[in-house]
C-alpha cells in the first residue's frame, strides 16, 4: 500500500487534511527505507517548526505531541492556495500539566542511576492543537529531526516552549513518540509510522480498534481500552434499571466504537438506546443545537455521552438555554473529570449529579513542588507558561512577546513547542504589569492540584515505559551470558534500532515509583477506572467526588453516596414503558424496541408474581389464580358433601334403598323353598338383589370430597353394579323365553343350553366385558370412561327390554317378563332424561343428578320386580303354593 493510500485510509475527513497528506506522502515515500527521515517536507508544505531547548541536549530524545490549545473552526479551503488555519487559542491546563509531567519524568529518570545509567534523556514536545495536519507534520518533524532550512512562511507553526534560547531550532531524530491524544490521532500516527517501526505510546487514545496488533503493531497506550469503559457503563445501566437511554457521541473512532461496544454489551439485557446523536468538533455549534433538541424531546431521562469536554460544554450550554435540567448524564473518561465544566457556572444546573467513569487516579511524588516552583523568569522561552501565568494572575509580563520572524535558523533539541500561524495572545484586554513577586507556591487550582492525577499520570507512565524499553535496548549483554532471543547486540544511544526498541516495549515490565507493577498486554494495560460523581457543594459549586472503582470487570460502587441530578439519593427512572406489575405480562409493541411494551393482564388460572414478567404461569390443577392474578391459591372446592341438605337426603335414600334390598334378600332367603321364590330362578334373584344393593351403595361414592381414587371407584362401582344388575335381568328374560319355547314339540333340548351353569356364565360374561373396559377407560379419562359405561348399560337395557317385550304374552304363571318390561322402561326413561340434565347442571348439581339417576333406576328395578313377590310371600301366603301357581 502506498503512503498516499495508507494515509487516506487512516484519515479522510477533511479537504485541508487531504492536501497535506498528498504533500507529506509524496516526500516521505522517497525515504521509507531510511531509519531516520530527513523532513524536507516543510519546504513543500511551506511551514517551519520552531523549537527551544530547556537545559542541555540529551543523548536520547523522546518526542511528545500534545493538544495544548483548543481547535478553532476550520476555514473552508478552495484548493487553489495552501491551506490556512486560524491560530489556536484557549490553553488546556490539564494537557499543559501532562506535558510538564513528561518533563518531570525525564528529569526524575536522569537522576535515577538504575535507569539508563550514563545516558542523558531529553524530550521534545510539540503542540499539535488537535489538528490532524499538524499531528502529521509534528510527527515527521520529530522522527526526521527537521534539520533542513525552510524559508516559506505560508503556514508557520508557532512554538511555545520551555526553553532558554530563541535562536535554536530543529533537533535530532526521536526513536519513539508519546502522543495521540485522541483515538483518531493515534490511528493516524500508528499507521503512518508503522513502516518506520517507530513506537507510539498514547496516554489518552482508548479506541478498542487500537488493540489490534496486526493493524497497529507499533502502538501502545497507558489508558485502558474503551471496551472496559463501555462495559462498565452498560453494567451501571443494568444495575440501576435504566432501560431507555439516549446517547451523544463524538463522530470519530472514539465515539463510534464506544457506542458500538456499549450496544453489544446491553444486547439481551433489556436496555435500549432511545436515540444516538453524533457531534463533530468542526461543526459543534450546529451539532450541539441538534443534539440538545433531541435530548429535550426524548422520553429518555438518562443520557450517555462519549465526547471531548469542549463538545460537552457546548451541548450543556444549549440545554441550559432550554432549561433542560432534569436529565441524568453518564460521562465517559474524556470529560468526567473536566475542571472547565465543573467550574462553568452557566451549566451548573444541567451538570449537577453527573455520574462518570474516570481514568484511575494516582499521585506523583514531588510533582506538586515542581509545578509550584515554575516561574516565567526562570524559563523565558516557555511561552506556554507565560500564557498560563498571565491568565492565572491577570497581569502582563514585561518580556517582549514572541515573534516567529525573529527566530534564527540554527537547530537544537526542543522542549515544548507549538505550531503557529501568527500567534495572537488570547488575552487582548490591557492588563497591569506583573510585579515579579507572583508565585504558584500556596496557590491551589487545577494546575497545581496533584491529588488525583489521571491523564497526567498516564503521560508520566508513558515516559517511564519508554525509558525502561530504552534501558533494555541500550544495555549491553554480558559476554558470558547466552545471546538474547531477538539476536540484538549492544546499541548506541546515537544509533537506536527502532525495531528492537519496539520488541523491548512489547516485553516491558517494571515497578513504577508508586510501587505498582506495569506491563503491556499487547497494546493495552490492565483495566482500572474510578467512578466519580458531580456533587453540589453547600456554596452551590460542583465538586468531583470519588464513589467507587472498577478493577477489570469487577464493579465496586457506594450507591448511597451518589447525588443524582434531582439533588437527592433517589435513583432516577429512565424507561420507555413502566415495568409491568405482578399479575400482568409484557407484550412488545410492533415495530418498536423491546424496551417499549404494553402490560397485558394474566388470564384466569394464570399468574405472574414478579415485576416485568414476560409471560404468565399457569396454576397447578389443584390451584387457581387469586383476584389480582399474582398468586395461585387452593381452588374453592365445590362438591356434594355429606353435611349439606342435598347430601343428607341422597345419602338417606341410598342407605334406605340398600336396607330395603337387604330386607328383600332376607325374605327371599328365608322363603327360598317356597314356590314363588323357586319358580322365578332363585339363584338369579339373589344375584340381582346383590347387584341392586351395590347400585344403592355406589351412590354413596359420589358424595364427599372428590379424589383421584374416588373418581375411579365411582366409575368402577357404577359400571359393575349396573351391568351385573341388567345382565341378571337379561338372563332371566332369556330363561323365561327358553322355558316356554322348550315346551313345544321338538324343542325339548333347548333348556339344556340355559341350565344354572350357563346362566351364571352368561352373567359373568356380560359383566366381565364391561368391567375390563371401565378400568381401561378410567385410566384414560373419567368422562370418556363414564360415556362408555353408560353406553354399554344402555345397550344391555335395550336388549333386555326387547326380550321382555317379546315374552309379554306368554303364560304368566312363571313369567316375569311383564315386570322386567316395566322396570326396563323406567330404567331407560331415567337414564335418557339423565343426559341433558347432567350436561346442563353446574358443579356439584351434576353429581346430584347422577346420584338421583342411580337411585331412581335402582328403586325402579327393586319395586317392579321384587315388591309383587314380597307382597305374595308376606301378605298372601295362601297364594305361595305350587297349586296356585300351576293353576294360574
Amino acid at each position: 500500500m502506498s503512503w498516499v493510500s495508507l494515509l487516506l485510509t487512516a484519515w479522510s475527513s477533511r479537504a485541508p487534511s487531504l492536501l497535506l497528506v498528498v504533500m507529506v506522502s509524496r516526500d516521505v515515500g522517497l525515504r521509507v527505507g531510511l531509519e531516520g527521515v530527513q523532513t524536507s517536507m516543510c519546504s513543500r508544505w511551506g511551514s517551519r517548526v520552531e523549537d527551544f531547548n530547556q537545559g542541555q541536549d540529551g543523548d536520547v530524545v523522546i518526542g511528545g505531541l500534545f493538544n495544548l490549545h483548543y481547535q478553532p473552526p476550520v476555514i473552508d479551503q478552495e484548493f487553489i492556495k495552501p491551506p490556512f488555519y486560524n491560530p489556536c487559542t484557549g490553553l488546556q491546563v490539564e494537557t499543559l500539566k501532562a506535558a510538564y509531567a513528561m518533563e518531570f519524568a525525564v528529569e526524575e529518570i536522569n537522576r535515577n542511576p538504575l535507569i539508563l545509567p550514563g545516558v542523558k534523556l531529553n524530550y521534545r514536545i510539540l503542540d499539535c492543537c488537535a489538528r490532524h495536519p499538524w499531528v502529521l507534520h509534528g510527527a515527521f518533524s520529530l522522527v526526521g529531526g527537521e534539520m533542513e532550512s525552510c524559508n516559506s512562511t505560508a503556514i508557520t507553526p508557532q512554538s511555545h516552549v520551555s526553553g532558554t534560547s530563541s535562536s535554536m531550532r530543529g533537533g535530532p531524530s526521536v526513536p519513539l513518540i508519546i502522543g495521540g491524544a485522541s483515538s483518531t490521532t493515534a490511528i493516524i500516527l500508528s499507521r503512518t509510522l508503522a513502516s518506520l517501526s517507530v513506537p507510539v505510546i498514547s496516554y489518552l487514545a482508548s479506541c478498542p480498534c487500537l488493540s489490534d496488533r496486526h493493524r497497529f503493531p507499533n502502538f501502545f497506550r497507558t489508558i485502558p481500552s474503551d471496551v472496559y469503559q463501555a462495559k462498565t457503563m452498560a453494567r451501571l445501566a443494568i444495575l440501576f434499571n435504566w432501560t431507555w437511554i439516549g446517547a451523544v457521541f463524538a463522530d470519530n473512532d472514539y465515539g463510534r466504537l464506544a457506542i458500538q461496544t456499549f450496544q453489544e454489551e446491553i444486547e439481551g439485557s433489556g436496555v435500549c438506546l432511545a436515540f444516538s446523536e453524533a457531534v463533530s468538533r468542526e461543526t459543534i455549534e450546529e451539532d450541539a443545537k441538534r443534539a440538545a433538541t433531541t435530548v429535550q424531546h426524548s422520553t429518555a431521562r438518562v443520557i450517555l455521552i462519549f465526547c471531548w469536554f469542549t463538545d460537552v460544554g457546548e451541548l450543556f450550554l444549549e440545554l441550559a438555554k432550554r432549561n433542560v435540567t432534569d436529565r441524568q448524564f453518564l460521562a465517559s473518561e474524556a470529560w468526567s473529570t473536566s475542571s472547565d465544566l465543573l467550574q462553568d457556572v452557566a451549566i451548573l444546573n444541567v451538570a449537577s449529579g453527573v455520574l462518570g467513569v474516570a481514568i484511575r487516579s494516582a499521585r506523583i511524588a514531588g510533582f506538586k513542588s515542581f509545578l509550584q516552583h515554575l516561574k516565567p523568569s526562570d524559563r523565558p522561552g516557555d511561552l506556554l507558561l507565560r500564557e498560563f501565568w498571565e491568565k492565572e494572575f491577570g497581569c502582563r509580563l514585561s518580556m517582549t512577546p514572541f515573534h516567529p520572524q525573529s527566530m534564527s535558523e540554527s537547530s537544537t533539541t526542543a522542549s515544548i513547542s507549538r505550531p503557529s500561524s501568527g500567534y495572537r495572545s488570547p488575552l487582548t484586554a490591557p492588563l497591569p504589569q506583573c510585579s515579579g513577586s507572583e508565585t504558584l507556591e500556596g496557590v491551589e487550582n487545577v494546575f497545581t492540584d496533584t491529588t488525583h492525577l489521571r491523564a497526567t499520570y498516564n503521560a508520566y507512565l508513558a515516559v517511564y515505559a519508554a525509558a525502561h524499553a530504552l534501558h533494555k535496548h541500550l544495555t549491553c549483554p554480558d559476554e558470558d551470558s547466552p545471546p538474547r532471543d531477538n539476536g540484538s547486540t549492544c546499541s548506541s544511544p546515537f544509533n537506536i534500532k527502532r525495531k528492537e526498541l519496539l520488541e523491548h516495549l512489547n516485553r516491558v515490565n517494571f515497578t513504577t515509583p508508586n510501587g505498582e507493577e506495569f506491563f503491556f498486554q499487547g497494546a493495552d494495560i490492565p483495566a482500572a477506572y474510578d467512578l466519580v460523581n458531580w456533587k453540589t457543594s453547600p456554596d452551590g459549586s460542583l465538586k468531583l467526588v470519588l464513589i467507587g472503582r472498577v478493577d477489570g470487570l469487577e464493579l465496586h460502587l457506594n450507591q448511597t453516596s451518589i447525588q443524582w441530578t434531582t439533588g437527592s439519593n433517589q435513583v432516577p427512572i429512565s424507561v420507555c414503558s413502566e415495568s409491568c406489575p405482578p399479575g400482568t405480562r409484557r407484550a412488545n409493541r410492533k415495530g418498536e424496541p423491546v424496551c417499549c411494551f404494553d402490560c397485558i393482564p394474566c388470564t384466569d388460572g394464570e399468574v405472574s408474581n414478579e415485576t416485568g414478567s414476560h409471560q404468565c404461569r399457569r396454576c397447578p390443577v389443584e390451584f387457581w389464580s387469586n383476584p389480582g392474578n399474582t398468586a395461585c391459591i387452593p381452588r374453592k372446592v365445590d362438591f356434594l358433601s355429606f353435611n349439606e341438605t342435598m347430601g343428607i337426603i341422597l345419602t338417606a335414600a341410598a342407605v334406605s334403598g340398600a336396607a330395603v334390598t337387604t330386607a328383600v334378600f332376607a325374605v327371599f332367603l328365608h322363603f327360598r323353598n317356597t314356590p314363588v321364590v323357586r319358580a322365578n330362578n332363585s339363584e338369579l334373584s339373589f344375584l340381582l338383589l346383590l347387584s341392586l344393593k351395590l347400585c344403592f351403595l355406589c351412590a354413596l361414592v359420589f358424595i364427599g370430597r372428590p379424589s383421584v381414587w374416588s373418581c375411579r371407584l365411582q366409575q368402577a362401582a357404577f359400571g359393575i353394579s349396573f351391568v351385573l344388575c341388567v345382565s341378571c335381568l337379561q338372563v332371566k328374560t332369556i330363561v323365561v323365553l327358553a322355558a316356554f319355547r322348550s315346551a313345544r314339540p321338538g324343542a325339548g333340548s333347548l333348556m339344556k343350553w340355559f341350565g344354572p351353569g350357563q346362566q351364571r356364565g352368561s352373567v359373568c360374561f356380560f359383566t366381565s366385558i364391561q368391567g375390563s373396559k371401565v378400568n381401561l377407560e378410567c385410566a384414560m379419562s373419567s368422562v370418556v370412561g363414564f360415556i362408555v359405561v353408560l353406553g354399554y348399560i344402555g345397550f344391555l337395557a335395550c336388549l333386555c327390554l326387547l326380550l321382555a317385550f317379546l315374552a309379554r304374552k306368554l303364560p304368566d304363571n312363571f313369567n316375569e317378563a311383564k315386570f322386567i318390561t316395566f322396570s326396563m322402561l323406567i330404567f331407560c326413561a331415567v337414564w335418557v332424561a339423565f343426559v341433558p340434565a347432567y350436561i346442563s347442571s353446574p358443579g356439584k348439581y351434576s353429581v346430584a343428578v347422577e346420584i338421583f339417576a342411580i337411585l331412581a333406576s335402582s328403586y325402579g328395578l327393586l319395586l317392579c320386580i321384587f315388591v309383587p313377590k314380597c307382597f305374595i310371600i308376606l301378605l298372601r301366603p295362601e297364594r305361595n303354593t305350587k297349586k296356585q301357581l300351576m293353576g294360574r
